[in-house]
């Protein structure tokens, strides 16, 4: 299984950006897609989760409205859409996968990304 993020970069307060991921490798079975992310000095949280179904959860209140999670199935890739940005979304961005077919925490995601970084900055 590859996991690959893509999308980052810089951008200004209150602007978007549209994170991918890629996964392959998992044939035709049922896998959950994570969207995580760590700032500096920070521990990583969880910020939203999309089962094959295209069923999605939110890991953090605090983040709802501003991120929203989808799935393209046919393209195996996973958006997580980031809008009025702001400083201290700035860290690294990681999608996991998992097989099954519920959300759950962060360790029992077994496959990570190498992570796409987002800086906030004027």
């Amino acid at each position: 299984v590859q996991i690959v993020e893509s999308g980052g970069g810089l951008v200004q307060p209150g602007g978007s950006l549209r994170l991918s991921c890629t996964a392959s490798g998992f044939q035709s079975d049922p896998y959950v897609i994570g969207w995580f992310r760590q700032a500096p000095g920070k521990e990583r949280e969880g910020i939203s989760c999309i089962l094959n179904s295209g069923v999605k959860s939110d890991y953090v209140d605090s983040l709802k409205g501003r991120f929203t999670i989808s799935r393209d199935n046919s393209k195996n890739t996973v958006t997580l859409q980031v809008d009025s940005l702001k400083s201290e979304d700035s860290g690294v961005y990681y999608c996991a996968a998992r097989h099954g077919r519920f959300c759950t925490n962060q360790p029992r995601y077994d496959y990570w990304g190498q992570g796409t970084q987002v800086t906030v900055s004027p």
